[in-house]
Protein backbone atom coordinates (compact mmCIF):
# COMPACT_ATOMS: atom_id res chain seq x y z
CA UNK A 1 0.00 0.00 0.00
CA UNK A 2 1.21 3.58 -0.74
CA UNK A 3 0.07 6.68 0.42
CA UNK A 4 0.36 10.10 -0.49
CA UNK A 5 0.24 12.10 2.44
CA UNK A 6 0.12 15.63 4.15
CA UNK A 7 3.94 17.22 2.92
CA UNK A 8 5.43 19.78 5.68
CA UNK A 9 5.56 22.34 3.22
CA UNK A 10 1.93 22.43 2.08
CA UNK A 11 1.00 22.84 6.01
CA UNK A 12 3.30 25.24 6.19
CA UNK A 13 1.50 27.29 3.29
CA UNK A 14 -1.39 26.85 4.58
CA UNK A 15 -0.94 28.32 8.01
CA UNK A 16 1.38 31.12 6.41
CA UNK A 17 -2.43 31.91 4.38
CA UNK A 18 -4.37 31.57 7.27
CA UNK A 19 -1.92 34.29 9.13
CA UNK A 20 -2.55 36.74 6.68
CA UNK A 21 -6.34 35.72 6.72
CA UNK A 22 -6.59 37.05 10.50
CA UNK A 23 -4.90 40.62 9.98
CA UNK A 24 -7.32 40.93 7.03
CA UNK A 25 -10.44 39.37 9.40
CA UNK A 26 -9.45 41.56 12.49
CA UNK A 27 -9.20 44.82 10.10
CA UNK A 28 -12.21 44.21 8.59
CA UNK A 29 -13.75 43.80 12.02
CA UNK A 30 -12.64 47.35 13.58
CA UNK A 31 -14.06 48.90 10.82
CA UNK A 32 -17.55 47.17 10.66
CA UNK A 33 -18.43 47.56 14.33
CA UNK A 34 -17.28 50.79 14.41
CA UNK A 35 -19.82 51.88 11.63
CA UNK A 36 -22.82 49.43 12.90
CA UNK A 37 -22.96 51.71 16.33
CA UNK A 38 -23.22 54.73 14.04
CA UNK A 39 -25.70 52.87 11.72
CA UNK A 40 -27.99 51.41 14.82
CA UNK A 41 -27.67 55.64 16.23
CA UNK A 42 -28.54 57.17 13.14
CA UNK A 43 -31.55 54.49 12.66
CA UNK A 44 -33.16 55.29 15.55
CA UNK A 45 -32.64 59.10 15.30
CA UNK A 46 -33.85 58.95 11.54
CA UNK A 47 -36.81 56.49 12.11
CA UNK A 48 -35.29 54.23 9.19
CA UNK A 49 -35.92 50.58 9.53
CA UNK A 50 -33.93 49.68 6.60
CA UNK A 51 -31.23 51.31 8.54
CA UNK A 52 -31.21 49.48 11.26
CA UNK A 53 -31.37 46.26 9.41
CA UNK A 54 -28.41 47.26 7.80
CA UNK A 55 -27.13 47.55 11.38
CA UNK A 56 -27.87 44.68 12.42
CA UNK A 57 -26.72 42.64 9.14
CA UNK A 58 -23.51 44.42 10.17
CA UNK A 59 -23.54 43.33 13.21
CA UNK A 60 -23.67 39.38 11.51
CA UNK A 61 -20.77 40.73 9.90
CA UNK A 62 -18.69 40.98 13.16
CA UNK A 63 -20.31 38.38 14.77
CA UNK A 64 -19.40 36.00 11.54
CA UNK A 65 -15.52 37.62 11.51
CA UNK A 66 -15.54 36.45 15.58
CA UNK A 67 -16.30 32.91 14.79
CA UNK A 68 -13.85 33.20 11.67
CA UNK A 69 -11.21 34.32 13.52
CA UNK A 70 -11.57 31.83 16.43
CA UNK A 71 -12.22 29.16 13.78
CA UNK A 72 -8.65 30.08 11.93
CA UNK A 73 -6.87 29.90 15.19
CA UNK A 74 -8.14 26.09 16.29
CA UNK A 75 -7.65 24.95 12.77
CA UNK A 76 -4.15 26.23 12.66
CA UNK A 77 -3.17 23.72 15.30
CA UNK A 78 -1.38 20.84 13.98
CA UNK A 79 -2.13 17.03 13.35
CA UNK A 80 -1.15 15.28 15.79
CA UNK A 81 -1.64 11.26 17.13
CA UNK A 82 -6.01 11.64 17.66
CA UNK A 83 -6.16 14.28 15.74
CA UNK A 84 -4.85 13.08 12.47
CA UNK A 85 -6.36 15.46 9.89
CA UNK A 86 -5.48 18.47 12.51
CA UNK A 87 -8.99 20.96 13.19
CA UNK A 88 -9.03 22.51 9.96
CA UNK A 89 -13.13 21.33 10.34
CA UNK A 90 -13.04 24.16 12.38
CA UNK A 91 -13.74 26.47 9.69
CA UNK A 92 -16.62 24.30 7.82
CA UNK A 93 -18.45 24.52 11.27
CA UNK A 94 -17.85 27.81 11.45
CA UNK A 95 -19.06 28.99 8.32
CA UNK A 96 -22.24 26.58 8.80
CA UNK A 97 -22.65 28.27 12.39
CA UNK A 98 -22.26 32.15 10.29
CA UNK A 99 -25.32 30.60 7.56
CA UNK A 100 -27.81 29.31 10.40
CA UNK A 101 -27.66 32.97 11.84
CA UNK A 102 -27.71 34.35 8.08
CA UNK A 103 -31.19 32.58 8.84
CA UNK A 104 -32.08 34.26 12.23
CA UNK A 105 -31.18 37.53 10.58
CA UNK A 106 -33.47 37.38 7.79
CA UNK A 107 -36.44 36.52 10.41
CA UNK A 108 -35.81 39.49 12.55
CA UNK A 109 -35.80 41.80 9.24
CA UNK A 110 -38.33 40.46 7.80
CA UNK A 111 -40.72 40.90 10.85
CA UNK A 112 -39.73 44.38 11.76
CA UNK A 113 -40.18 45.18 8.14
CA UNK A 114 -44.39 43.81 8.48
CA UNK A 115 -44.41 45.69 11.54
CA UNK A 116 -43.17 49.34 9.42
CA UNK A 117 -45.25 48.12 6.64
CA UNK A 118 -48.38 48.32 8.64
CA UNK A 119 -46.88 50.92 10.95
CA UNK A 120 -45.46 53.18 8.51
CA UNK A 121 -43.43 56.04 10.42
CA UNK A 122 -41.82 58.97 8.98
CA UNK A 123 -38.56 58.86 7.70
CA UNK A 124 -35.78 61.26 7.73
CA UNK A 125 -34.54 61.13 4.02
CA UNK A 126 -30.85 62.89 4.44
CA UNK A 127 -29.92 61.83 7.55
CA UNK A 128 -30.42 58.24 6.22
CA UNK A 129 -29.13 58.98 2.98
CA UNK A 130 -25.81 60.04 4.71
CA UNK A 131 -25.46 57.45 7.24
CA UNK A 132 -26.13 54.95 4.13
CA UNK A 133 -23.27 56.18 1.66
CA UNK A 134 -20.91 55.84 5.35
CA UNK A 135 -21.63 51.94 5.69
CA UNK A 136 -21.62 51.63 1.75
CA UNK A 137 -18.02 53.11 2.06
CA UNK A 138 -17.07 50.55 4.72
CA UNK A 139 -18.53 47.37 3.18
CA UNK A 140 -16.47 48.11 0.11
CA UNK A 141 -13.18 48.58 2.08
CA UNK A 142 -14.03 45.50 3.57
CA UNK A 143 -14.29 43.30 0.42
CA UNK A 144 -11.51 44.90 -1.15
CA UNK A 145 -9.43 43.69 2.02
CA UNK A 146 -10.75 40.15 2.24
CA UNK A 147 -11.06 40.02 -1.92
CA UNK A 148 -7.81 37.73 -1.98
CA UNK A 149 -9.22 34.96 0.61
CA UNK A 150 -12.21 34.07 -1.00
CA UNK A 151 -11.24 30.37 -1.88
CA UNK A 152 -11.62 29.58 1.93
CA UNK A 153 -15.11 28.84 2.85
CA UNK A 154 -14.86 29.78 5.88
CA UNK A 155 -13.66 33.66 4.77
CA UNK A 156 -15.90 33.48 1.94
CA UNK A 157 -19.10 33.51 4.08
CA UNK A 158 -17.47 36.27 5.80
CA UNK A 159 -17.47 37.72 2.48
CA UNK A 160 -20.74 37.08 1.32
CA UNK A 161 -21.90 38.75 4.15
CA UNK A 162 -20.14 42.08 3.15
CA UNK A 163 -21.58 41.83 -0.77
CA UNK A 164 -25.07 41.11 0.49
CA UNK A 165 -24.40 44.23 2.94
CA UNK A 166 -22.88 46.06 0.08
CA UNK A 167 -25.74 45.90 -2.52
CA UNK A 168 -28.51 46.40 0.63
CA UNK A 169 -26.52 49.59 1.09
CA UNK A 170 -26.83 50.75 -2.43
CA UNK A 171 -30.51 50.18 -1.79
CA UNK A 172 -30.96 52.03 0.97
CA UNK A 173 -28.73 54.93 -0.79
CA UNK A 174 -31.34 54.67 -3.68
CA UNK A 175 -34.59 54.44 -1.24
CA UNK A 176 -33.31 57.39 1.03
CA UNK A 177 -32.56 59.33 -2.27
CA UNK A 178 -36.17 58.79 -2.81
CA UNK A 179 -37.77 59.11 0.55
CA UNK A 180 -35.85 62.80 0.78
CA UNK A 181 -37.76 64.05 -2.58
CA UNK A 182 -40.96 62.46 -2.67
CA UNK A 183 -41.54 61.23 0.96
CA UNK A 184 -42.34 57.51 0.08
CA UNK A 185 -41.76 55.75 3.34
CA UNK A 186 -43.02 52.84 2.31
CA UNK A 187 -39.97 52.46 0.23
CA UNK A 188 -37.60 51.73 3.70
CA UNK A 189 -39.76 48.64 4.91
CA UNK A 190 -39.59 47.10 1.13
CA UNK A 191 -35.77 47.83 0.65
CA UNK A 192 -35.32 45.57 4.03
CA UNK A 193 -37.75 42.90 2.26
CA UNK A 194 -34.92 43.13 -0.60
CA UNK A 195 -32.24 42.98 2.13
CA UNK A 196 -33.53 39.85 3.48
CA UNK A 197 -33.96 38.09 0.08
CA UNK A 198 -30.43 38.50 -0.68
CA UNK A 199 -29.23 37.27 2.63
CA UNK A 200 -31.27 34.08 2.40
CA UNK A 201 -29.24 33.32 -0.62
CA UNK A 202 -26.04 34.06 0.64
CA UNK A 203 -26.82 31.79 3.44
CA UNK A 204 -28.34 29.21 1.68
CA UNK A 205 -25.10 28.82 -1.03
CA UNK A 206 -23.10 28.84 2.60
CA UNK A 207 -25.11 26.12 4.65
CA UNK A 208 -25.30 24.05 0.94
CA UNK A 209 -21.45 23.65 0.68
CA UNK A 210 -20.78 23.96 4.80
CA UNK A 211 -23.07 20.71 4.86
CA UNK A 212 -21.96 18.78 1.68
CA UNK A 213 -18.26 18.74 3.90
CA UNK A 214 -19.41 18.25 7.14
CA UNK A 215 -21.00 15.35 5.81
CA UNK A 216 -18.35 13.92 3.66
CA UNK A 217 -20.19 13.80 0.64
CA UNK A 218 -18.20 14.45 -2.40
CA UNK A 219 -17.50 17.64 -3.61
CA UNK A 220 -19.84 19.39 -6.06
CA UNK A 221 -18.77 18.53 -9.69
CA UNK A 222 -16.78 15.60 -8.82
CA UNK A 223 -17.11 12.00 -7.90
CA UNK A 224 -16.16 8.87 -7.86
CA UNK A 225 -17.57 7.41 -11.13
CA UNK A 226 -15.79 10.22 -12.48
CA UNK A 227 -12.19 9.56 -11.03
CA UNK A 228 -12.44 5.68 -11.77
CA UNK A 229 -12.93 6.18 -15.67
CA UNK A 230 -10.39 8.38 -15.71
CA UNK A 231 -8.31 6.63 -13.80
CA UNK A 232 -8.74 3.17 -15.79
CA UNK A 233 -8.49 5.57 -19.35
CA UNK A 234 -5.17 6.85 -18.30
CA UNK A 235 -3.25 3.98 -16.67
CA UNK A 236 -4.39 0.38 -18.26
CA UNK A 237 -2.44 -1.49 -16.00
CA UNK A 238 -5.78 -1.13 -13.96
CA UNK A 239 -7.90 -3.60 -14.41
CA UNK A 240 -10.66 -2.85 -11.60
CA UNK A 241 -11.15 -0.46 -9.27
CA UNK A 242 -13.75 -0.54 -5.88
CA UNK A 243 -14.25 0.26 -2.48
CA UNK A 244 -13.82 4.16 -3.56
CA UNK A 245 -14.17 6.90 -1.63
CA UNK A 246 -14.05 10.80 -1.80
CA UNK A 247 -14.58 13.53 0.78
CA UNK A 248 -13.35 17.26 1.62
CA UNK A 249 -11.40 18.03 4.58
CA UNK A 250 -11.92 21.80 3.24
CA UNK A 251 -12.93 22.63 -0.32
CA UNK A 252 -9.18 23.00 -0.48
CA UNK A 253 -8.26 19.59 1.12
CA UNK A 254 -9.14 16.82 -0.69
CA UNK A 255 -8.90 13.03 0.21
CA UNK A 256 -9.28 10.23 -1.97
CA UNK A 257 -9.07 6.09 -0.90
CA UNK A 258 -9.42 3.34 -3.17
CA UNK A 259 -8.73 -0.70 -3.75
CA UNK A 260 -7.08 -1.19 -7.33
CA UNK A 261 -6.83 -4.33 -8.52
CA UNK A 262 -3.92 -4.61 -11.37
CA UNK A 263 -4.05 -6.41 -14.49
CA UNK A 264 -2.80 -10.19 -15.04
CA UNK A 265 0.19 -8.85 -17.16
CA UNK A 266 1.33 -5.64 -15.23
CA UNK A 267 4.88 -6.61 -12.84
CA UNK A 268 4.38 -6.86 -9.22
CA UNK A 269 7.77 -5.14 -9.15
CA UNK A 270 6.21 -1.88 -11.12
CA UNK A 271 3.43 -1.77 -8.84
CA UNK A 272 4.89 1.01 -6.66
CA UNK A 273 5.85 2.95 -9.27
CA UNK A 274 2.56 2.90 -10.58
CA UNK A 275 0.92 4.19 -7.41
CA UNK A 276 3.18 7.00 -7.16
CA UNK A 277 1.71 7.71 -10.87
CA UNK A 278 -1.63 7.97 -9.71
CA UNK A 279 -1.31 9.45 -6.55
CA UNK A 280 0.56 12.30 -8.97
CA UNK A 281 -2.11 12.59 -11.22
CA UNK A 282 -4.63 12.90 -8.91
CA UNK A 283 -2.92 15.53 -6.93
CA UNK A 284 -2.59 17.38 -10.22
CA UNK A 285 -5.37 16.93 -11.93
CA UNK A 286 -7.91 17.02 -9.12
CA UNK A 287 -6.27 18.34 -6.03
CA UNK A 288 -6.37 15.55 -3.99
CA UNK A 289 -3.65 16.38 -1.47
CA UNK A 290 -3.90 12.67 0.14
CA UNK A 291 -4.67 9.54 -1.65
CA UNK A 292 -4.54 5.71 -0.38
CA UNK A 293 -4.45 2.91 -2.75
CA UNK A 294 -4.22 -0.41 -1.60
CA UNK A 295 -3.32 -3.14 -4.06
CA UNK A 296 -6.46 -5.85 -4.08
CA UNK A 297 -5.68 -9.12 -5.23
Amino acid sequence: MVEHVFENAFSEHLFEYRTVERKKLLLSLAITAAVMVVEVIGGILTNSIALISDAGHMFTHAFAMGISLIAIKIACKPPCHHRTFGLYRAEILAAFINGLFLLLVVGVILYEAALRMLHPRDVLGLQMLVIALLGLTVNVLSIVILRGSTRDLNVRSVFYHLLGDAASSVGIVIAAIIIYFTAWNILDPLVSIGISVLILYWAWGILTESSRILLEIAPAGLNVDLIANDLTTQFPEIAELFNLHLWAITPEMLVFSAHLKPTPTTDPAELPNLLARINAHLAERYHIIESTIQIAK
